[in-house]
């Protein structure tokens, strides 16, 4: 799917944003910026950090959509390596793509869509 951003949020969180015309993380609030990853980063940190959650889907953003500005800037516990975040509400129309994304007992797996 090229070089679309992905966030994980709850579906219900989705829907929300939907109906309310904008997304904001929780981290919008207490960092300043929503969360992202590359589909290379996306398994690692969802392992770290949504490992217990069900019913989550990855947001598939395309940055050229983006109203917020968009940043690259390290991890605070990796800082040899950087991430997108979002500097501002999530606008709808900058998803392209609302994928399931699931886990078994080995951890989250990329959607066949983020694969091929």
């Amino acid at each position: 799917m090229g070089d679309f951003l992905l966030h994980v949020t709850t579906r219900a969180a989705w829907l929300a944003a939907q109906a309310a015309g904008r997304y904001v993380a929780d981290s919008l609030a207490a960092e300043g910026f929503i969360h992202c990853s590359l589909a290379s980063q996306v398994l690692r940190v969802a392992n770290t950090l949504f490992r217990d959650q069900n019913d989550l889907v990855l947001l598939v953003i395309d940055p050229d959509r983006l109203t917020s500005a968009l940043r690259w800037e390290p991890a605070a516990d990796q800082p040899d390596e950087i991430f997108p975040h979002i500097y501002g509400p999530l606008n709808p129309e900058a998803v392209v793509g609302v994928l399931p994304f699931e886990q078994d007992e080995a951890g989250f797996h990329l959607p066949a869509e983020l694969t091929e």
